[in-house]
């Protein structure tokens, strides 16, 4: 699917000594994430909300243009918080009404509703990507798209954003985050990516405009990822974390990569958009 000019990957991977005397904006992985608080720049507008749907929790954080207006950056959270719940009702796998169960039975057609087509066609996308490591149609009982549903719902709440005027953001979920533009001290985010198995080790310090980072196998949940091929909860990987430009794809890599094991690690060869962080095995 083609990116506009704007949507291109702009990370960085500086010296971690150079942020000895600076904090991260926002931290991944370790005991817990953490968003470091910071001030607007003048003609800036500042604020960071977390809301809480029936499957996770998302933490926005803006860095809306002053004639925006604050009346402005509160329509277009209203608008993007309402997108995530939006999404958690009418695609939650595990909800029976739910458009993906509705598919499932037999009831209606992927083409029936159009960002249900959208989510159809992500899935069989990746499933090509990843030789069929990532498959939303081999998990049981019947089409799943759990493995990239997160990243999708964040993506999609970030284009209520731009769509409002606000093309400078962050939101997390988890182990996930998408960020665009500058964080609120007027400089690229700074995001210190811990490792998601040993929180002890020196974080990886990535700059970053533009990007998103996915992470699969940090919830605890055992058996929460299948092997595609054997119908068996995957155990190659304890967590694998992918770093690229949008999160529907990142989450979906991590996914994949987390049932693969070190057979994954050829998609990210050559002129790949996407990168593996972490695939740290048992």
């Amino acid at each position: 699917m083609p990116m506009r000019i704007d949507e291109q990957p702009r990370t960085r991977w500086p010296d971690p000594s150079a942020f000895r005397n600076r904090r991260p904006d926002l931290r991944l992985g370790g005991r817990r994430h953490r968003i470091d608080p910071a001030g607007a720049t003048p003609g800036r507008i500042a604020v960071r909300h977390t809301v809480r749907t029936g499957t996770a929790e998302y933490t926005l954080i803006l860095n809306a243009p002053g004639w925006l207006g604050h009346r402005g950056v509160g329509e277009a959270l209203r608008d993007s918080v309402a997108e995530l719940r939006a999404i958690d009702l009418t695609y939650g796998p595990n909800r029976p009404e739910s458009l993906v169960s509705r598919l499932r039975r037999g009831e209606i057609s992927p083409d029936s509703y159009p960002p249900l087509a959208d989510l159809v066609d992500r899935c069989a996308a990746m499933r090509a990507a990843t030789d069929g490591w990532f498959d939303a149609w081999a998990v049981p009982g019947g089409f799943d798209p759990g493995g990239l549903l997160g990243g999708w719902a964040v993506e999609r709440a970030a284009e209520r954003l731009r769509a409002a005027g606000v093309h400078d953001y962050a939101v997390l979920t988890g182990a996930d985050l998408v960020v665009r533009g500058h964080a609120p001290h007027g400089g690229p985010w700074r995001v210190a990516v811990h490792h998601p198995t040993a929180p002890e080790r020196a974080p990886l310090v990535l700059e970053m405009t533009a990007g998103a980072v996915g992470t699969s196998g940090v919830t605890g949940r055992q058996g929460h990822v299948v092997d595609p091929h054997t119908g068996e909860p995957a155990n190659h990987l304890v967590a694998a974390t992918v770093v690229g430009p949008d999160l529907t794809v990142a989450d979906a890599y991590a996914t994949a990569l987390y049932a693969a094991g070190s057979t994954g690690l050829t998609w990210f060869r050559g002129n790949s958009d996407y990168r593996a962080l972490f695939a740290h095995r048992r």
